[in-house]
């Protein structure tokens, strides 16, 4: 697993308005930060991902959250 901040490489926006945390959207410029630990993970993450506490891991296209309301989702921007 990468660890890569992606913040570094993206500008994020939340979407407004906010979507409720058991309908979250998913798409290939949809992230996820956590609240817990402030990592941002892809919403279709192609390769296995993580967030420093546990709260979002994934790989292959899949996404698992433990507790969703602890997820922001945000729309990333090239810098």
């Amino acid at each position: 697993m990468l660890n890569i901040d992606m913040r570094k490489i993206y500008n994020f926006y939340p979407l407004d308005p906010a979507p409720e945390a058991g309908n979250l959207p998913t798409g290939g410029d949809l992230y996820y930060e956590c609240l817990a630990c402030a990592a941002v993970v892809n919403s279709v993450p192609h390769i296995k991902s993580a967030c420093v506490c546990g709260n979002l891991q994934g790989g292959g296209g899949k996404l698992n959250l433990k507790d969703p309301a602890l997820v922001r989702v945000v729309r990333g921007k090239l810098k």
